[in-house]
């Protein structure tokens, strides 16, 4: 039953030979990992506004420089991870870059903050698509979190399904977001032109006493978040279709473009109109609602953006498993995330990033504002330890034109590291959680690689001079009484040795002296040792007979318990019956030098 609900979710499985099948174009690419980055024009000039509406209305003129100064900053990003795309075309980003550049501590830094940031990407992705969805619903805004938790269901599905299906089916309103935030922004543009616009906008340049550098900055770097997803093309690489390099360099620069479109005018938009933040509803609804009013356009560009805001968190469905993949080669990650699933993406990936940002909405209540920070800082320390890496790379490699291309890199370096000093200083209070995760972190990735290491080191032979030791078998059987399931153990038994014991543990005279009386009667040409039990535990006076056993055996031959077990024919029938024989192995695994083995026997009714 469970198989077919999984097919009916996931499909069928592929075979490894369809794996360039998955690969994407350019369209199809810009559309799944872009959304990230597109979509955080839905909430990008708003978190400018809410900093600055603390200092008065008259103070949001200054999002338009402050937005300017946004964009500045996404053209060097662009053209940063331009640089990295054909630099490391193997993609995984700022980890690789400062792996080969920097050294293994920033190189995990880098990997952690992004796969950080990633559980976060789908967190305020759906917590905002949430926001956007409540304030054309007011009445639904109780149950923002389970929403929130509905869309994360629907995309761990969608992606299971693999990278291909999920982007032919998510690539349409992703598409469609782009399409209506440009006819809001052309539609807004033209109806302040024509003198529709009703709400005054604060007078431009007009001196506001208590606005300080502090709080610009602060602005700014809130509006940094629209920045959030960029680094995500370079990440991916491998998903590209050959040549992977020039199309994810391609498909970065048609993402800036389209994103500084939106974001300029967006912002100009809110600045006309004279938007105040709302947090009972968006800056893009205001927008829309005072351009068409409450009609069919509005709900759908509401719409729209609620669905790119949820979609949004699908980059992070294509980033992460692959960053968890190379972190996992590297051995600083389990093994685990490198096995591809039926549909030949990384479902360990995909599932563990589902759960994480699931508890992040509930533990937050769903509340964007206060996941945004966290999120923002997660990725600009990558940013900044990237365009380090890279620096490096150009003062070491010197390939031609190496001076502009470190020039490139150096102002997005300062810029970078200047932008996450801004969030560190200005939102400490939200961000200071950053200072104890992340240790955190590079502590788990350190304990597992030195656990691979070590486990490497004791399993690894030397073929010229380890050679398999010639031992005998001692095996020992615990049984319960006489069935079908001990006798199909006992006849398994005797092909393996002949040195073969039943071990019966008794709790009372009768039952034991019924037992030893059948055993005779049934002679199978093995011996019954009886174990008496004064606490009615069946595994301690098991473990002491092993143990003697052992003591005495160990040199000579290997001791193997074999725990006969039958198998219901339907899986609710196994509630039916105590599990000792689970039990049994769960705590004899632990012995250093005992075999455990279950025999099993088929019910068939």
């Amino acid at each position: 039953m469970l198989s077919k609900v999984k097919r009916l979710l996931i499909g069928r499985p592929r075979k490894s030979t369809a794996l360039e099948d998955e690969k994407l174009n350019k369209l199809k690419a810009l559309a799944i990992l872009s959304s990230d980055a597109l979509s955080s024009v839905a909430y990008g000039t708003e978190q400018i506004l809410l900093v600055l509406i603390t200092a008065g209305f008259a103070a949001l003129w200054y999002s338009i420089p402050i937005s300017i100064a946004v964009l500045g900053l996404l053209i060097i990003l662009i053209l940063s991870y331009r640089q990295t795309i054909f630099s490391y075309p193997g993609g995984g980003g700022a980890y690789i870059v400062a792996q080969d550049n920097l050294g293994k501590s920033p190189s995990l830094i880098a990997g952690g903050s992004l796969l950080v940031d990633y559980i976060l990407t789908v967190a305020v992705s759906s917590s905002a698509g949430t926001d956007a969805i409540t304030s054309a619903f007011p009445s639904l805004h109780d149950h923002r979190i389970a929403i929130a938790l509905v869309m994360i269901i629907f995309l761990t599905i969608m992606n299971l399904r693999g990278v291909t299906e999920s982007a032919s089916v998510l690539a349409i309103p992703i598409y469609l977001f782009v399409v209506a935030i440009f006819v809001l922004i052309i539609s807004g543009i033209i109806h302040y032109v024509a003198g529709g616009a009703h709400a005054a906008a604060p007078q431009f340049g007009a001196t506001v006493s208590n606005v300080s550098l502090f709080l610009l900055l602060k602005a700014f770097s809130s509006g940094c978040s629209a920045l959030t997803g960029v680094e995500a093309v370079s990440n991916a690489i491998p998903n590209f279709r050959k040549p992977a390099a020039k199309n994810a360099a391609t498909t970065l620069m048609m993402m800036g473009l389209i994103l500084g479109c939106m974001f300029i005018g967006i912002s100009l938009l809110a600045y006309w109109y004279g938007v105040r933040p709302n947090p009972q509803e968006t800056v893009i609804s205001q927008i829309a609602n005072a351009t068409f009013g409450r009609g069919v356009i509005y709900y759908i560009i509401q719409g729209v953006t609620a669905l790119i805001l949820f979609l949004a968190a699908n980059t992070a469905y294509s980033a992460f498993p692959l960053l968890a993949f190379m972190l996992a080669k590297d051995k600083y990650m389990p093994h685990m995330f490198m096995v591809r699933g039926d549909r030949l993406g990384y479902s360990n990936g995909i599932l563990f990033l589902s759960i994480f940002s699931a508890l992040l909405v509930i533990v937050f209540g769903g509340n964007t504002e206060n996941l945004i920070p966290l999120y923002a800082v997660g990725v600009f320390i990558p940013f900044t330890l990237s365009q380090l890496g890279m620096m490096i790379r150009w003062i070491r490699l010197k390939p031609a034109g190496w001076v502009v291309k470190l020039a490139i890199n150096t102002v997005g370096m300062l810029t970078t590291l200047s932008i996450t000093l801004i969030f560190i200083f200005t939102k400490f209070s939200q961000v200071w959680v950053v200072f104890i995760f992340l240790p955190l972190v590079l502590y788990f990735f350190m304990k597992i690689n030195k656990h691979y290491k070590n486990t490497a080191e004791q399993l690894r032979i030397d073929i010229t001079k380890d050679k398999p030791m010639v031992k005998g078998n001692t095996i020992i059987i615990p049984v319960a009484g006489i069935t079908r399931v001990v006798m199909n153990t006992i006849s398994y038994a005797k092909t393996l040795s002949d040195n073969v014991v039943a071990v019966y543990v008794g709790v009372d005279d009768e039952a034991i002296q019924k037992m030893e009386q059948k055993w005779e009667e049934w002679d199978v040409g093995i011996r019954l040792v009886v174990l008496r039990s004064r606490y009615r535990s069946i595994i301690n006076p098991l473990r002491k007979f092993i143990d003697t056993v052992e003591w005495k055996k160990a040199d000579e031959d290997h001791i193997t318990v074999l725990i006969p077990q039958f198998i219901t024919k339907h899986w609710w029938e196994n509630i039916l019956h105590n599990q000792t024989s689970l039990l049994m192995r769960a705590y004899l695994i632990n012995y250093k030098d005992v075999i455990v083995t279950t025999v099993p026997f088929h019910l068939n009714k």
